[in-house]
């Protein structure tokens, strides 16, 4: 351990996601394992039979029942989610009743079937508030909209019974104070994803597009809340023409609908789609960007890659959202409403003034290393599970 006055402890860290795989969730899952092991705690992971094989050194991972005929679950909730998070519930239940676990620190979802087994295991519970789990599950079923007074309730209810939450962003930090005493919550953002040494070469994303000039940069999935399609009417008006756009991520079905869209707009040429690429290159992509854009349309948790964004040092034009602006400000990034003109002018002036676009660009980056390294997620980390051995006598 780090400090004397603490004891390693056994902690089953319970992930309701596919593992690993290259998407937020499992990416902060396994920086979460790599943390807790690294303040000398026995650490095991419960998670989906489905994702990448891969070897955290020093983390034993175990994986719930596979479920024929379903072999992926789509971000976000879905039926076939729902189905695994009732088999990994299954698979909760034997741990926690019959191995003599120290904390159970759940992800998400799998914080209410935890809270039900823990009235008879009596574990200490550790929640990873990723979002707020009643806004999200009504965004996507609105039929559910005239039982939300009791859906809100339950998540209340339920979640004032962990012994701490780690909150992703301070938004979700004050939610949680409103259900369990303050001293109970920790905000632990995101960080910049670290280039491992071993990476594969990056590609050169000029020669892979053709745009030789000025390169937007886009990077994550192609959900529509990302707000792709604002982007690409935004194209249509940025003014330097010899910009092109790229877009890294995303599926085969979610690129070719909107590849299909931006002919219809007729900016097909000026953009392109590369589809995913190997996550440990991500630094380098981003490093060879003019501008980097980040056009989502609604949303409270910041999104992983803007941590990576700002410590590429490249400038950045985000949308004003909540999002976005719990990490940006005028002063480190450019920001607009959130509708095609601003976003489109907020990208000419980042490819037109090149100084303030650098100056905008080295404040963002000097923020990343100061607040949002590994480092600090690490020192974060190991103080929220001191404190909670000292409120409970460990």
């Amino acid at each position: 351990m780090n400090t004397a006055d603490s004891r390693s402890l056994r902690i089953l860290l319970v992930a309701p996601q596919p593992f690993f795989a290259e998407r937020g969730t499992p990416i902060a899952v396994r920086m979460l394992a790599e943390a807790l092991l690294s303040e000398g705690h026995a650490v095991e992971l419960l998670t989906l039979p489905l994702g990448e094989e891969v070897v955290v050194p020093g983390l034993t991972i175990h994986r719930c029942a596979r479920i024929p005929g379903v072999t992926a679950v789509p971000i976000g909730i879905s039926v076939s989610k729902l189905l695994y998070d009732a088999m990994l519930s299954l698979s909760l239940a034997r741990r926690m009743l019959f191995v003599g676990y120290d904390v159970v620190h759940v992800v998400e979802e799998a914080v209410f079937p935890a809270i039900a087994l823990n009235v008879l295991a009596r574990r200490k519970l550790v929640y990873d508030m990723d979002s707020a789990l009643s806004e999200q599950l009504l965004q996507k079923w609105t039929w559910l909209r005239w039982a939300a007074g009791a859906i809100a309730a339950i998540e209340r209810r339920a979640i004032g019974r962990v012994d701490a939450i780690f909150a992703v962003c301070e938004d979700l930090a004050v939610r949680a104070r409103r259900w369990v005493p303050p001293e109970r919550v920790f905000v632990v953002p995101d960080v910049a994803l670290e280039a491992p040494d071993d990476r594969p070469p990056a590609d050169d994303l000029r020669v892979l597009s053709g745009f030789s000039d000025s390169l937007i940069l886009y990077v994550g999935n192609l959900e529509p809340y990302q707000g792709i399609d604002l982007l690409l009417q935004a194209m249509l008006r940025v003014e330097m023409r010899d910009a092109g756009l790229v877009l890294i991520g995303g599926d085969e079905a979610g690129v070719q609908a909107l590849r299909t869209q931006a002919e219809s707009l007729g900016v097909g040429a000026r953009v392109r789609f590369l589809g995913p690429r190997p996550l440990a290159c991500l630094p380098d992509y981003l490093a060879q960007a003019t501008v980097l854009v980040s056009p989502r349309t609604r949303g409270d948790n910041t999104p992983m890659k803007i941590y990576s964004y700002m410590q590429s040092g490249r400038p950045i034009v985000a949308t004003r959202i909540r999002s976005h602006t719990q990490v940006l400000d005028d002063e480190c990034a450019i920001l607009t409403e959130v509708c095609p003109a601003s976003l489109a002018d907020g990208l000419s002036l980042a490819l037109r003034d090149r100084d303030r676009a650098t100056a905008l660009g080295c404040e963002a980056r000097r923020r990343a290393t100061d607040r949002h390294s590994m480092a600090v997620f690490r020192s974060q980390v190991g103080a929220a599970y001191r404190s909670l051995q000292v409120r409970s006598g460990a």
